[in-house]
């Protein structure tokens, strides 16, 4: 790294442009298109429906095609990022893998509903998971440029908030025009699934439109001196890089662990929370998707509120405080579970469990993701913040199986010593030992403005 160890944040005094930050707020309402619609609530559920095999035999299939583009993430993110840095080209990297997810969205088109086109269906998604995170170094960087140490912590919050409103308005619409239309035309055709099959067509369109903002308010960064490297020597000199974080400021390191650790345990909250809402406490496919549509405008709520509270207290503070809120909302859905409780006159339900805790759970969710990425923002040094969110990418998709598992042994450990079909309850105890651990690790780690900036010597 640069032997001034001056960060972007710390270097520039330009003043913040609105434009600019609205611009870049906009490729994360765009690509909710992907990551709400395509991959979370309506296409991921059509592909693993009966008419694709079985919903057993399809989900298998899906989740081997995104462990095989996990590992694509995890090799090729932090390669890109650095590339991409000093070639001056992060902006259009950006454009470019933003640009495939639209082309690989708008294919899934031609996912008919018969069991040959499983696999089709299945590696495109997993193709576009893979050119979005590649997408998202690029863009997680840009934040150095629009940003100032002081509302860092804030912008970042508008990004995620930007992002959960996004998924909120593409389901209302989706549902409103594809799923349940509200007015008879040729898209609410059930004949081979067309109307599932359009919304790939809708969030192509959708993420097109809202990425196309960035493209032109942000400004692209300078290129590097001997930006012209091979991709063996990318990784080598990569591993020098991290040798030497790793030399001069180890907390850089431990943050990114505590941070794989912990988001993982995030991602999980919104992963496994509708298939708990489902199995214990009994709602229905509407009633879960209500809950998504609020607890997305409450997660949104809190991004916004812990950005301006980062810039306050600083970034680990506002983790530490989400982290400790987290596991207490879990704690209170895992001790009242579905049971009714009587309190004077008033009747407390199951049902209101999960309203009540679960929103809370939604709502320390979207500060821990912001300030997350903020924090690593503040320690990135001049022109590096794309090969630092590189490495973000890559640890993080690194444990990316530890909740998901635990969440599992957790049920098949409870299953012997509980009623039959109150197990799945306690999958709620993998999720919080995940948020735990990231906590503890994260704890000793030091603030970004203690860290040191490690200089790496020249190849």
């Amino acid at each position: 790294m640069h032997a001034s160890g001056v960060s972007e944040l710390e270097r520039h005094g330009r003043p913040v442009r609105r434009g600019q930050v609205l611009a870049w707020a906009s490729w994360d309402w765009g690509s909710a298109a992907f990551n709400a619609v395509m991959t979370t609530f309506v296409f991921t559920v059509y592909l693993t429906s009966k008419a694709f095999g079985g919903e057993d035999h399809a989900s298998a299939v899906l989740g081997a095609a995104l462990g095989v583009g996990g590992l694509g993430i995890a090799l090729l993110a932090p390669v890109s990022g650095q590339r991409s840095d000093a070639g001056g080209r992060r902006k259009l990297w950006l454009g470019i893998h933003t640009g495939v997810v639209a082309l690989l969205t708008g294919l899934c088109f031609f996912a008919y509903p018969h069991p040959e086109f499983l696999l089709y269906g299945a590696s495109l998604l997993a193709a576009g998971h893979v050119f979005s995170e590649l997408a998202g170094v690029n863009y997680n960087a840009m934040l150095e440029q629009i940003a100032t140490p002081k509302t860092i912590g804030r912008i970042s919050g508008l990004g995620w908030s930007a992002g959960y409103f996004g998924g909120i308005v593409a389901l209302l619409l989706v549902l409103a025009l594809f799923v349940q239309p509200a007015f008879h035309w040729f898209g609410a055709s059930t004949d081979e699934s067309l109307n599932i099959r359009l919304v790939a067509l809708f969030s192509m369109a959708w993420i097109v439109l809202f990425s196309l903002p960035v493209m032109f308010a942000v400004p692209e960064v300078p290129r590097q001196r001997a930006a012209r490297l091979g991709i063996i020597a990318s990784y080598g000199l990569l591993f020098r890089r991290i040798r030497a974080i790793w030399k001069t400021s180890p907390h850089t390191i431990y943050f990114l662990a505590a941070s794989a650790i912990f988001r993982d345990g995030l991602a999980a909250v919104f992963t496994f929370g509708g298939v708990i809402a489902a199995g214990t406490f009994g709602f229905t496919l509407s009633q879960v998707i209500f809950f998504a549509i609020f607890g997305n405008v409450v997660a949104a709520l809190g991004a916004i509120a812990g950005g301006f509270l980062d810039d306050r207290l600083g970034p680990k503070r506002v983790i530490v405080g989400s982290l400790v809120g987290l596991l207490v909302a879990a704690g209170a859905v895992l001790a009242l579970g579905n049971a009714e409780y009587h309190l004077g006159g008033f009747l407390w339900t199951g049902g209101l469990t999960f309203w009540v805790f679960g929103l809370f759970l939604c709502l320390f969710v979207g500060p821990a993701q912001s300030a997350a990425r903020a924090y690593l923002a503040r320690l990135a040094p001049d022109g590096e913040a794309g090969e630092l969110f590189g490495l973000y990418a890559t640890t993080g998709r690194a444990v990316s199986f530890l909740a998901p598992a635990l969440f599992s042994l957790c049920i098949t450990i409870a299953t012997p010593f509980v009623a039959p079909g109150s197990a799945q309850r306690w999958g709620i105890v993998g999720i919080m030992a995940v948020l735990l651990a990231g906590l503890l690790v994260l704890l000793p780690v030091k603030p970004p403005a203690r860290v040191a900036t490690a200089v790496v010597p020249p190849a």
